[in-house]
């Protein structure tokens, strides 16, 4: 069964989509299942296990989805991650076929 996994810690998950509020959230859930849609934000509660982290640590460990948004605010963080996937890309550490999207969403406070 594919599933659709929303990481972030303040927006309201999507319907259709798990809701993971951390790294180790959504690194369990890629474990254990076969991912159709990622959708990563960069800031999270921890300031230093945060977006760019998860997905470094994805790429390392081999841990991928179909497709790949990052929706995260931070223009900066959210930046840092798209690169560094499509570099695994490049670099051939990624497949290919991963369609990696950056598309921020706005923070509603």
């Amino acid at each position: 069964m594919k599933i659709s996994v929303f990481l972030d810690d303040h927006r309201s998950c999507p319907q259709g989509h798990l809701l993971a509020r951390d790294i180790d959230e959504c690194i369990d859930l890629l474990m254990n299942f076969e991912i159709e849609h990622l959708s990563l934000d960069h800031d999270l509660v921890s300031k230093t296990r945060n977006g760019l982290l998860l997905v470094q640590l994805m790429v390392e460990q081999q841990l991928f989805a179909e497709r790949i948004t990052i929706h995260s605010a931070n223009s900066v963080g959210g930046k840092a991650m798209f690169i560094y996937l499509k570099e695994a890309q490049k670099n051939r550490m990624m497949p290919q076929s991963i369609k990696v999207i950056r598309r921020p969403l706005p923070l509603i406070f």
